[in-house]
Order: C-alpha cells, then structure tokens, then sequence
C-alpha cells in the first residue's frame, strides 16, 4: 500500500523549492520508492500529470545530466520570430522608417509610432499578403 499521505506532504515541503525538472526527477524517485502503483499515488498526491511523472522516470533512468544551470535541453522553446517569419524586420523597418530618429548607422533608433500603430501596421501587412513586387 502506498502512503499517498506522505507523498503529499514530501511534495508540498518541497514543491517552491523545485525547477519542472527537479519536480519531475523527485516525483519518479517517489515512484521507484513506492513500487507498484506508485505512479497513480504520486500523481494523486502531488496534482502532478501521469505523463510529467513518467517524463521524470524516463529522465531518471537515462541518467542524462544537463549543463549547469539548465533546466531543459537545448533546442526547447519557441523558435526566434525571424525564424519563423523571415521578413519580419524588413516588415519592421519600413514601419518606422518615415518615423525614426538618431544617427542612421546607428543600430539604435527611436520612433514616434506607438506600439498600437505599430501593430496596426504589421495587421494591415499580414493581411494584405505579400506585395506583387515580392
């Protein structure tokens, strides 16, 4: 039998202590103490997702150790946005072109527009589609 109870309140000493993955390598450790059914109870007695604590024991038992300071592998998260839309600083140079201020060769600018005109424009662009000269 499993000590749901005790689970719980391991979790709730440790739980603002923890990144997602020491959350996730604590809980298969508790899954590996409590033998079978040991992941229903921890799940149960955590609020953890069956799926996040079986990540955990997956983590766990490849014995994978990540750089310091990293709490996921690399190549996790959203790709950059001009990645994703190649013309997006194009886009946004010719937004605020008309407007800009400071030294030309300068990376730093300024504008007059608002993010609010700003995101209007790049509404009208997308919506208008590509151009015919493009």
């Amino acid at each position: 039998m499993v000590d749901e109870a005790a689970i719980g309140e391991k979790f709730r000493a440790l739980a603002g202590e923890l990144n997602e993955r020491h959350r996730r390598l604590w809980a298969a450790s508790e899954v590996r103490a409590a033998g079978r059914g040991g992941v229903a109870a921890t799940a149960r007695a955590t609020g953890l997702a069956v799926d996040t604590i079986r990540k955990g024991i997956a983590e766990l038992e490849s014995g994978e150790r990540l750089a310091e300071g990293r709490v996921r592998r690399p190549g996790g998260g959203r790709k950059p946005l001009t990645e994703v839309d190649p013309t997006l600083l194009e886009d946004l140079e010719r937004l605020v072109d008309a407007e800009s201020r400071g030294d030309p060769g300068s990376v730093l600018r300024w504008t007059s527009k608002s993010v609010r005109h700003l995101a209007a424009g790049f509404g009208a662009a997308v919506c208008a589609g590509p151009t015919a000269d493009a």
